[in-house]
């Protein structure tokens, strides 16, 4: 999935251990060194093209990986919604409304105890997409799995011991409708931990066909039993089958044996998040059909749990978007998940799907609705069909978003925006439970919710987002600290100071040691010296920065390093691979690979930085970073090394480092900064007219009149 780790990390196993990871120096901190993994490119169904897995899909960009599985979970929720649809229409016709309303109001307890399931789903796709290797993955899986086994039963008796206070409540005709149920649930929890080690693994197609063929045996069995003569009952029994068929075909194909000793620890922290995130999102999307069905009589019941169908066709296909943006993202480090615009992309195409099908249920004639539900589908009270559809389209399509947000930040840290949805959800039921005089009336205040639950979660996920170099980038992290601002003439000395031992400075290493080395920033005389004796070298590097570069000593956190590149020139090319991120680069020179590609000497002066940290002997401790603002990302004008050797060291070294930010609006017309044609004429132009300038003769004049 991160395929831009992988040339640093995958020659870092062994042949006979791939699960195992070699040791970190202990500065790769745990905040910025997750493992990396390989993920195949998400493939087409496999009866349609052949499945590619090899080495080169792994260059795939996120928002490549993100397009491609979308498409291919989209293709298969549209087969999937089809047959469910066939399944509700058949049901209706079949049963009748109040038939209709009946199993409905089961089944919709089977997707309440979905929240379960989903929660073992998620998890398991997490963790999955996190390991470097098919043991570890494998490992984590089973751990997973036999847990979800044990709290499927647990469910499943918890349903049985309740069946009678679920019964008086939905007035069902029949305790027998939940004893199916509860069957069904046992094996319905494990397959979420099936089916999370397929979506994590990014096998798409395998997880479509899943999810197809669960919906098939869905509809084929309810018409054989519905036509045998059993009715609500045959239904239940036949969605009962589906799930446990659905997860004898969910086998992930994971090795008998593994690996002694492979442990793979499941956060409990993020168990909880996922298990509150399911159940607040059940809760919205099924609280509604619960209360109808308790408050309304059977043949009103049941035409709004036709009404209702829309809105887990619009649900179903948008969280074929998050499906694929989960796993995309939780392999995904920080920087290029921000550079690759995962999350504009996928609110894109959950607004398209939400869009299109409320324009669509709003136009249609109402003669469409009673020919396929059936003439006892009439809605009274002055709202058509049509009407009310439309409404509830859109009610689903604003929840839509929230998840999106919830579900992309969740993929990456520990979001407390799951409980904001749990909170929402419990208050959504208290607001029907107030206001339920007509169907109309349950719809509005699902659409009040959802756009006040839309605003909580965006609000504050958007203050950590600024948009960075007027190309719409968003970043999730929030701006560094400035501790001060400090002057041009300050961050020349010390840039100077780090730099002091180059060659071409050897003619003034006697003359101007004192003011090199203890410089006095008040002094205009110093301070010009310097200045000229910095452009000697310099020069070019420093015209390149914009007018009005404000200046500022910053605190750079290890969590910030994932949007500090190192200065893309000479060997750092060769080490990054077109991955410039300090983490990534320090991973690679920490597993051996980048020791491989770089010059002994690039090696060697990291590996002598490193031991004089460590004994506190640097002579120069400053780095220097510039960009746009303290939102954006950051490249590392001086200090490359220093910084990549203290990441290697240890956190407490990185401490010691000094930084110095320089941050203007117009930084993206540095080539330093961001290289392109545009970058690369001003920069050419700036060296034609300063062809003629000579900062050695300005020095020689300088230290002549004093």
């Amino acid at each position: 999935m991160s395929a831009h780790r992988d040339g640093c990390l995958g020659q870092g196993r062994t042949a006979s251990g791939a699960g195992q990871r070699q040791r970190e120096p202990a500065g790769l901190h745990q905040s910025f060194c997750r493992p990396a993994v390989k993920i195949p490119v998400p493939e087409f169904f496999a009866f349609i093209t052949p499945v590619n897995n090899d080495s080169s899909s792994e260059a795939q960009s996120p928002r490549a990986r993100l397009i491609s599985g979308s498409f291919v979970l989209l293709s298969g929720s549209g087969l999937v919604t089809a047959i469910n649809f066939a399944y509700n229409v058949a049901m209706a016709h079949f049963l009748g409304p109040a038939g209709f309303g009946h199993a409905t109001a089961v089944y919709t307890l089977l997707i309440l105890m979905s929240a379960v399931t989903l929660s073992f789903q998620i998890v398991s796709a997490k963790l999955v997409a996190q390991q470097e290797s098919i043991e570890a993955q494998a490992a984590g899986y089973k751990k997973i799995h036999a847990y979800a086994w044990v709290c499927g039963i647990l469910v499943g008796l918890l349903l049985v011991l309740c069946r009678n206070i679920i019964l008086n409540y939905l007035n069902l005709p029949s305790a027998l409708l939940i004893d199916l149920l509860a069957v069904g649930i046992v094996f319905y929890v494990p397959l979420g931990s099936r089916r999370g080690y397929i979506q994590g693994a990014c096998r798409f197609s395998h997880l479509a066909f899943n999810m197809i063929l669960e919906g098939a045996v869905r509809l084929g069995g309810s018409l054989i039993l519905i036509l045998l003569g059993y009715g609500v009952s045959g239904v239940i029994a036949a969605n009962a089958a589906a799930v446990a068929v659905a997860y004898f075909f969910a086998d992930p194909g994971t090795p008998a044996a593994l690996p002694p000793g492979l442990e793979i620890r499941v956060a409990f922290r993020e168990a909880l998040q996922a298990i509150v995130f399911f159940a607040g999102q059940v809760i919205i999307n099924n609280c509604d059909i619960v209360v109808v069905k308790h408050f309304f009589a059977p043949r009103t019941a049941g035409i709004y749990a036709a009404i209702a169908l829309v809105g887990r066709v619009i649900f179903a296909s948008s969280w074929a978007v998050v499906s694929t943006m989960f796993p995309v993202v939780a392999g995904t480090r920080g920087r290029r998940r921000a550079d690759e615009g995962v999350l504009p992309l996928s609110m894109m195409l959950v607004f398209l799907i939400g869009a299109i099908v409320t324009a669509g249920l709003r136009l249609a004639p109402e003669a469409i609705w009673t020919t396929v539900f059936g003439s006892q589908f009439i809605t009274g009270g002055g709202y058509s069909l049509s009407h009310l559809l439309s409404l509830y389209a859109a009610a689903t399509s604003l929840y839509s978003f929230s998840v999106v947000f919830i579900a992309y930040e969740m993929s990456y840290k520990i979001a407390n925006t799951g409980w904001v949805q749990l909170a929402f959800g419990a208050v959504l039921i208290a607001g029907i439970y107030r206001f339920h005089s007509s169907l109309q009336q349950v719809i509005v205040v699902q659409i009040v919710m959802m756009s006040i639950l839309l605003l909580a979660v965006a609000a504050p996920f958007l203050r950590k987002f600024r948009r960075a170099s007027g190309e719409g980038q968003l970043f999730q992290m929030e701006g560094i600290r400035r501790l001060r601002r400090v002057t041009e003439n300050e961050v020349i000395a010390e840039f100077l100071r780090n730099d002091f031992q180059n060659p071409e400075f050897r003619n003034y290493h006697q003359l101007l040691r004192d003011e090199v080395m203890s410089p006095d920033v008040t002094s205009p005389l110093q301070n010009a010296k310097r200045r000229a004796l910095f452009f000697i070298r310099h020069g070019s590097l420093w015209r390149e920065l914009p007018e009005g570069t404000e200046w500022h000593e910053v605190e750079i956190r290890p969590a910030d390093l994932e949007r500090v590149r190192v200065f893309p020139r000479a060997q750092w090319r060769k080490l990054a691979r077109g991955n410039f991120a300090v983490p990534e680069v320090a991973r690679c020179l920490a597993h051996g690979d980048g020791r491989r590609v770089a010059e002994e000497k690039f090696i060697a002066k990291i590996d002598t930085l490193q031991q004089e940290m460590e004994k506190g002997t640097v002579v120069g401790d400053a780095v220097l970073l510039i960009g746009v603002d303290e939102y954006g990302p950051l490249t590392v004008l001086d200090g490359n090394h220093r910084l990549i050797a203290a990441v290697l060291s240890s956190t407490e070294t990185m401490a010691t480092l000094r930084f110095f930010c320089g941050l203007s609006p117009k930084m993206t017309q540095c080539c330093w900064y961001k290289t392109n044609l545009a970058t690369l004429i001003r920069y050419g132009s700036n060296r034609v007219r300063h062809a003629i300038h000579d900062p050695e003769a300005e020095l020689t004049q300088l230290l002549q009149s004093s």
